[in-house]
């Protein structure tokens, strides 16, 4: 299978800071490839640049073979773009707004009026189509957006942020048009998210970025499966959980050992059959443990495993993601 994007040692300096720092990327055709990672990790400044919006300071890209520097014209031909931030003109009709975007491809009146038609139809908006855009809700104007992407029949489809700020509800539907669009067409997607669920779900492979880099990229199942077997979550009443971080680091079943809001984290394999062993060491140390559970590595485990101490200086965002995961347990 050939690929649809090739960046090698891309980077992108502002004023000496780094916001993109020498990032690898493969991309195969028919993919859908997401972008992990916080706000400000540099997944937009990445985008951008291989959407031909921002020159890279240094490194190479192509996009459907063509050099996003040397032709960017040809690349844009080949892509579609849904920008982070609304970018419709909210005083025309959605079938106004998506046939003034197809005549910048310089389509004909009729291949603009089979067009719009087309994939008005494929994110379920024809019947809104001669209603003003200011009257659309947030997921009509999402949707209106990625029908404009569309509009140049893409092999490649740029989503930054798609779904932010919408509803639960209105986010799915946004999923499974993303889904449709890549199993029926073979549509290749570039997806920026700061969200685990929508990464899961949507996406072949996951890149994890921290600023400015790619710190690993597979599939969702295997972010998860190298985070271990299972987590173990341990509280103690009694005892410092520093010193019994230091004991549970030298124990050869436990992979790795993190601490956060006075909760330790253990990946370990059979963590279940664990659990006893666990409570052995720290009894013998004098430590006591309030609480002890066992759950399965999800994608969010995986990310806060591999973003490290950057995103754990950010105690609000990574206690939150643990609240909310012990909440569901």
């Amino acid at each position: 299978m050939s690929s649809v994007i090739e960046a090698e040692s891309l980077t992108k300096e502002f004023d000496g800071l780094v916001a993109v720092d020498h990032i690898n990327l493969s991309v195969k055709e028919g993919e859908v490839l997401g972008f992990l990672g916080v706000n400000g990790c540099g997944k937009t400044t990445a985008m951008m640049m291989l959407a031909t919006a921002l020159n890279p300071s240094s490194g190479i890209a192509t996009v459907c073979g063509y050099d996003i520097i040397k032709e960017r014209d040809k690349v844009r031909e080949s892509i579609g773009v849904v920008f982070q931030r609304l970018s419709l003109d909210v005083n025309l009709t959605g079938r106004e707004n998506l046939d003034f975007h197809a005549r910048m491809y310089h389509l004909d009146r009729k291949t603009r009026e089979e067009r719009v038609s087309h994939v008005l139809g494929l994110v379920g908006l024809r019947s809104k189509q001669d209603m003003l855009v200011k009257h659309y809700s947030g997921g009509m104007q999402r949707k209106l957006e990625v029908a404009r992407g569309m509009i140049n029949y893409p092999k490649v489809l740029f989503l930054d942020e798609p779904t932010l700020g919408l509803d639960v509800q209105t986010r799915r539907v946004l999923w499974d048009y993303a889904k449709k669009l890549n199993g029926e067409f073979g549509i290749s997607i570039l997806l920026n998210t700061h969200y685990i669920e929508e990464a899961d779900y949507l996406c072949d492979r996951i890149a994890i970025l921290e600023q400015g880099k790619i710190v690993i990229v597979d599939t969702p199942a295997g972010l998860k499966d190298s985070v271990g077997d299972s987590l173990l979550s341990v509280k103690l009443s009694q005892g410092s959980s520093d010193e019994l971080t230091k004991l549970l680091g030298q124990v050869d079943w436990v992979k790795k050992v993190d601490q956060c809001d006075g909760w330790l984290e253990l990946s370990v394999e059979n963590g279940g059959k664990k659990i006893p062993e666990v409570v052995r060491l720290a009894q013998e140390r004098d430590f006591v443990v309030s609480s002890i559970s066992e759950h399965k590595p999800t994608l969010e485990d995986a990310f806060l495993w591999y973003t490290g101490k950057a995103i754990r200086e950010d105690k609000g965002d990574i206690n939150e993601l643990r609240k909310t995961r012990r909440v569901r347990r």
